[in-house]
């Protein structure tokens, strides 16, 4: 293996605690990681979407994305292609540990996913991995008449340690992208060779803050106040503004902007299509800038060379839907199309919340749009970090990718806000088999998260909890095929040590409560004999009588039937 990747595999692995995966199954995961994270900014586990074993079809990873987020799982594809004109794209990975390209390799795999990807029989075994992705692909395909207006996106990408891509190489990768084609599935195939120096590149990327030079030629400073260090305001072209701070190296937009603000993008309802009519009309573009509020830039570190803005570690906290159609719109744009900007520089974390409420006053927010933003989940982040001893530290990610760069960070023991809401909604809200379905979910419950008051020690204890089931299944302690029925076990583990289905009355009711699960989580010889022995078979009673009737794993745990059942295995096992 090529030494630069060498090293950065081993240090991913130690980042991702994989220590334990062979050098050609690490590597699988450091593509996966490289590749998945040009197309998501969120963290994710980058071994969840490998597949495993044999019969593959030369497929080492892959993941479904929908409307920007990604998926693995079929049914959680159903549901996400319930949404009303859903984009799709599928991205395909082939890893190998190789110091070279090779020509069979792509056309096997043009070959292999000629079939999976077509409406006809498979002529060959497959795993059961590659079975679930040509049920995402049948799923998406069932429902193509609901797809925003073109057909699913198919990105495959070749990894290895080599570093010439040869032009034989390119011309078996288009001789691919043409063979795709005929299935007539697709509205745009690439098939991409990745040698190790892109995956050096897709890798910093991951792992980094966006850094980028902005030039303002037009701009004043506007007087600073407490806790503000700088601020300006200014026009900027916007072919600029989407070629420096939008578009990410691939092209794509980075959607982790925008992590601050309160709405994300809301498709083209009728102001976002007033934008969009505007950016196409030769006239009415000129007069972008005094039509349209433009978009207000918070940077926690800033540099200024003449006009030009060096803004490292930033977000865009108003102007999300302004910023998208600009994107979408990209080749309308001309010189004469400009944006006014609001660049605000501050590191005090009180003052940046302040100003996201308050640039998002200007349309009507809800107190639940902009419960995100209040001085609770600043209270946990210092929770998770404060007060714990190395081997008992978790890290609360407020906004994306804030412990990147944290090289004493250990990045399995971050968990988002997501995962967080996730974890805690199954463990303490008795919500397992609805998490597959979050958004609906969080419309139904959200308002009972991360409400001042709350004791902190409950939502550390599902991130605890949360920590300790991905270190079985990453460390193969645990079965992967389990994964599917993890937030399952999450409020088995509860039911199972402290017996309660209901929240604790009080804050000392809840200490001791998580004082129970904490003492069992925290050591991993204790927590793998519980959840082995003793979860897991009343699970596997469960997963069996389902499969009986019918119902496939993924589905079964996304219905209230299969939790009801589980309590009950579990309190016939504990009783008996």
């Amino acid at each position: 293996m090529e030494k630069v990747i060498e090293s950065l595999v081993k240090g991913f692995q130690a980042d991702q605690d994989l220590a334990e995966l062979p050098e050609f199954e690490a590597f699988e995961a450091f593509a996966a990681y490289c590749v998945l994270s040009s197309y998501y900014d969120d963290s994710f586990n980058p071994d969840a979407y490998r597949t495993g074993g044999g019969n593959d079809l030369g497929i080492d990873a892959y993941a479904v994305l929908i409307d920007g987020d990604l998926y693995r799982d079929p049914t959680e594809v159903r549901a996400a292609m319930s949404r009303r004109r859903p984009q799709v794209q599928f991205v395909i990975i082939q890893a190998k540990t190789s110091g070279k390209f090779e020509t069979k390799v792509i056309s096997d795999l043009a070959e292999n996913l000629g079939h999976l990807c077509g409406s006809g029989e498979i002529p060959y075994d497959i795993s059961a991995d590659v079975a679930g992705l040509r049920d995402c692909l049948d799923i998406v395909f069932e429902n193509s008449a609901r797809l925003a207006g073109q057909l699913p996106h198919l990105h495959v990408h070749y990894a290895t340690t080599g570093d010439q891509i040869s032009d034989m190489i390119n011309r078996k990768a288009r001789s691919a992208e043409k063979h795709l084609a005929k299935l007539n599935r697709f509205d745009a195939i690439d098939v991409r060779c990745v040698n190790w120096r892109e995956l050096r590149a897709l890798y910093q990327q991951a792992i980094s803050t966006v850094r980028v030079t902005l030039p303002v030629p037009k701009q004043f400073a506007v007087p600073a106040g407490p806790g503000v260090e700088q601020s300006f305001v200014g026009l900027i072209a916007a072919p600029e503004l989407v070629r420096t701070i939008l578009a990410d190296g691939s092209g794509k937009l980075r959607e982790n902007l925008f992590e601050s603000n309160v709405r994300a993008f809301q498709g083209y309802n009728k102001v976002n299509r007033g934008i969009r009519d505007t950016l196409r009309d030769p006239v009415k573009r000129q007069r972008f800038a005094v039509m349209n509020n433009g978009i207000t830039i918070v940077t926690r570190k800033l540099d200024r060379v003449g006009d030009d803005f060096v803004l490292d570690d930033f977000q865009i906290v108003n102007g999300c839907q302004t910023c998208h159609v600009l994107f979408h719109e990209r080749d309308q744009l001309t010189g004469q199309v400009f944006v006014s900007v609001h660049i605000v520089h501050s590191v005090d974390e009180d003052v940046i919340q302040g100003i996201v409420a308050a640039t998002n006053q200007q349309t009507p927010v809800s107190d639940e749009d902009l419960a995100a933003r209040e001085d609770f989940h600043k209270e946990l982040e210092d929770f998770f970090t404060l007060g714990w001893d190395k081997p008992h530290q978790l890290f609360y990610e407020r906004r994306a990718k804030q412990y990147s760069e944290r090289k004493d960070v250990e990045k399995t023991r971050v968990i988002s806000r997501a995962q967080l809401s996730r974890a805690y909604l199954a463990m303490f809200l008795n919500e397992p088999s609805r998490v597959g379905r979050y958004q609906e979910l969080i419309k139904a419950r959200g308002t009972e998260l991360f409400v001042p008051g709350q004791p902190s020690i409950l939502y550390y204890t599902a991130a605890a909890t949360w920590y300790r089931l991905e270190w079985l299944i990453r460390n193969q302690r645990v079965n992967r095929g389990y994964r599917p029925a993890q937030y399952h076990l999450l409020a088995m583990i509860r039911q199972k040590l402290v017996g309660s289905v209901q929240l604790p009355a009080n804050r000392r009711a809840a200490q001791k409560e998580c004082d129970r699960i904490l003492k069992v989580v925290w050591n991993a010889e204790a927590a793998e004999k519980l959840v082995v022995r003793e979860l897991l078979p009343a699970v596997q009673r469960v997963i069996d009588a389902e499969r009986a009737a019918g119902v496939p794993l993924g589905e079964a745990v996304r219905n209230e039937r299969f939790a009801a059942l589980v309590r009950r295995e579990l309190s016939g096992s504990t009783g008996r």
